[in-house]
């Protein structure tokens, strides 16, 4: 659906500033009061609801639900922990490890206008991250609340979040960072505009219309315009061989050793606080006997080792943002080409997202031969790594909503092609090298947004794209 210019500037949800610290209560006994003002004044009273843990028996890490006294849980990989090592205000507190989940199996009580999670890492554990999602239609659609919070140390911090009240309000907290470390969460409070009971529900929107006010903000297909050029994950087709994860899709190009084209779809639930990791490296999931580029190959070439799927387009956790510095993901990229013109416009995609679009993005680089601080290359790595001479990326641009496809053969997107010289005389004013994505596809022999009817495919491809770009 789209959506007003001042409903993206206001959000549904948005993070408050954190409460402050609480003091550390002794491990069996007390009741968790912040100290200093609180982020909302009005949750001075108590909360409509408040989730405690403390008579949960539910002691291993197996899905399952759990029924609390505030009604029944859903456990992904956690369990509720009473070990000295958790960190809680009473005698128990909620565990999560790798990537779990915990989520309401219930409705809020009507009126609810903030929820306050506290959270620390588990024992001595190192930080983990988390995300609050919410839902306002009994769960079928989730949607971010704010951004990412890191818990780390043993004291138990409160975050504050922000909703709209309406709808049938449910939530979900996402351990997002996976690894080893584990999360302690407790006293989950639901909280009124003055924190107390609120008044009886009125009667619910139509199951089949969400809240008109809501913004579906989830992480869609990252192959959602179509596979480019027909990969597959055979190894018989080692110079067009089809690698898929999370975080974004390839046709990757053995022969070459760099990628074909790269495939991602960028919006807020994929942006948040997660630091850039810089751990380049071979990728193993590339099949036993495909040359493996290491973080040696590009050693002394005079080209940087260029993203494709950029570093800070993946930043919800460390995950996401370490899988970018696959060397699959890189290519042989001038230093002016990589670092001013693509800095600039992978920056205005991201800027595009803080205004309330999401963005397709398939990104690629054809021909041989390009021009970096040592001068003109056609390979690198003894000959391993080809040296592209273009560089490209199409840019499908839409505002945040549903049914993504129709929405963009409907007309209602903006459809970017760029395609750079990769050498160091390339202006950092990337505008000037917009082109139709039929002649990107004319390059390349590729088809580019196969997922699109094809009169739909007819009208975008051939246009240049001339809206501002400041």
């Amino acid at each position: 659906m789209r959506l007003s210019a001042s409903l993206l500037f206001s959000g549904l949800l948005l993070t408050l500033a954190p409460l402050a610290c609480s003091q550390q209560t002794p491990e069996t006994t007390g009741t968790y009061t912040p100290t200093g003002p609180p982020a909302i004044p009005v949750q001075s009273a108590g909360p409509a609801l408040l989730e405690t843990f403390e008579t949960g028996s539910k002691g291993a890490y197996a899905e399952a639900d759990e029924a609390l006294p505030s009604g029944s849980w859903h456990f992904t990989d956690g369990l509720i922990g009473a070990a000295p090592a958790d960190h809680k205000n009473g005698t128990r507190a909620a565990r999560l490890r790798n990537r779990g989940r915990l989520r309401m199996n219930f409705d809020a009580p009507a009126g609810t206008q903030s929820i306050r999670v506290s959270s620390a890492a588990y024992g001595d554990d190192a930080p983990s991250t988390w995300e609050l999602w919410v839902s306002q239609d009994g769960g079928r659609q989730y949607q971010r609340a704010g951004q990412a919070v890191r818990a780390s140390g043993p004291r138990l911090v409160a975050n504050t979040f922000a909703v709209i009240p309406g709808g049938k309000l449910r939530l979900e907290i996402r351990k997002t960072d996976g690894g080893n470390t584990r999360l302690n969460l407790d006293d989950i409070a639901l909280l009124t505009a003055a924190g107390t009971t609120p008044a009886p529900p009125t009667a619910p929107p139509a199951p089949d219309t969400p809240p008109p006010s809501a913004i579906v903000v989830s992480r869609d297909d990252n192959m959602a315009l179509g596979n480019p050029s027909g990969a597959t994950s055979s190894i018989s087709t080692p110079n067009n061989y089809l690698l898929t994860r999370p975080q974004y899709a390839m046709s990757y190009n053995a022969g070459r050793g760099i990628p074909n084209w790269v495939s991602w779809h960028l919006n807020r639930a994929w942006l948040g606080s997660a630091p850039r990791q810089d751990d380049f490296r071979p990728d193993p999931a590339l099949p036993r006997g495909f040359y493996q580029v290491s973080t040696g190959s590009y050693l002394g070439s005079g080209f940087d080792r260029g993203h494709n799927c950029p570093s800070a387009d993946r930043t919800t956790d460390l995950d996401d943002n370490s899988a970018t510095f696959l060397t699959t993901n890189m290519i042989p990229q001038a230093a002016n080409n990589n670092q001013r013109t693509w800095a600039g416009l992978e920056e205005y995609g991201r800027r595009l997202v803080d205004q309330g679009q999401e963005v397709y993005i398939i990104m690629g680089s054809y021909g041989k031969g390009g021009t970096g601080l040592n001068g003109l290359a056609t390979t690198i790595d003894q000959g391993r790594i080809t040296v592209p001479a273009r560089v490209w990326k199409v840019l499908v641009i839409l505002p945040e909503g549903t049914d993504d496809l129709h929405r963009i053969a409907a007309g209602q997107a903006r459809v970017l092609a760029v395609d750079t010289p990769n050498d160091q005389s390339v202006s950092p004013d990337w505008s000037r090298y917009r082109v139709s994505v039929d002649a990107i596809e004319e390059a390349t022999g590729l088809d580019l947004l196969s997922k699109l009817p094809p009169e739909a495919q007819d009208r975008l491809e051939a246009r240049v794209d001339t809206s501002s770009t400041r």
